[in-house]
């Protein structure tokens, strides 16, 4: 029987342990029982507490977003004008707790299990609407809503081109990153500009 008040630390193990074994093999070929010796448990206590591999692949998906979602309410904080808001997005996209090669591994992985996993598939649906609309929210205050959109969905393919890339090994370094989409949005919003008065 698991010990009273372990199971916290026992499913938060798990879900690290299945983050870094996605990372250490790059797909979804990962077992119950090699995620469970990673994390120190047995593969029973690994289905007990989720089930299968399918849920505990939706566990550590639940916990990346959640990792990123909190990176970007904390990078929003203290952030003043729409600009910096974009910025601050920006910056969280690419933190250091999401930008590591494993976490990578996993956000790709999670791609693939959403082409056969309705709850996957949400679960990223979520994160993507999200991501379009914290960015439309700030872009159409600089800008009119047809460009807003534009931008948005510009900068959200930027992202994910990149993550695809240091998923390829292609190592890239996250301040240069962060400037490269940076560049892109005032490009964008110049551009946007001559428009808006031509």
């Amino acid at each position: 029987m698991p010990k009273v008040g372990m199971e916290p630390i026992r499913r938060k193990a798990l879900i690290e342990a299945t983050i870094n074994e996605i990372g250490a093999v790059g797909s979804l070929d990962v077992t119950v029982g090699k995620i469970a010796k990673r994390a120190g448990v047995s593969s029973a206590l690994a289905h007990h507490y989720f089930g299968g591999k399918d849920q505990i692949l939706l566990a550590a998906m639940r916990s990346i977003l959640a990792r990123f979602g909190a990176n970007v309410k904390h990078e929003l904080a203290g952030a003043k004008t729409p600009l910096q808001r974009l910025e601050a997005i920006i910056a969280a996209s690419f933190h250091a707790d999401n930008f590591q090669p494993q976490v990578v591994a996993s956000w790709l992985t999670f791609y693939v299990l959403a082409q056969n996993s309705k709850d996957a598939q949400r679960l990223l649906q979520v994160y993507a609407q999200r991501l379009q609309s914290n960015l439309v929210y700030d872009l159409g205050k600089l800008t009119d809503r047809d460009q807003a959109h534009r931008i948005a969905n510009g900068m959200a393919s930027i992202i994910d081109g990149f993550y695809i890339r240091q998923a390829l090994q292609t190592h890239s370094d996250r301040d240069d990153t962060i400037s490269i989409v940076s560049e892109y949005l005032h490009l964008q919003l110049k551009q946007a500009s001559l428009r808006t008065h031509t």
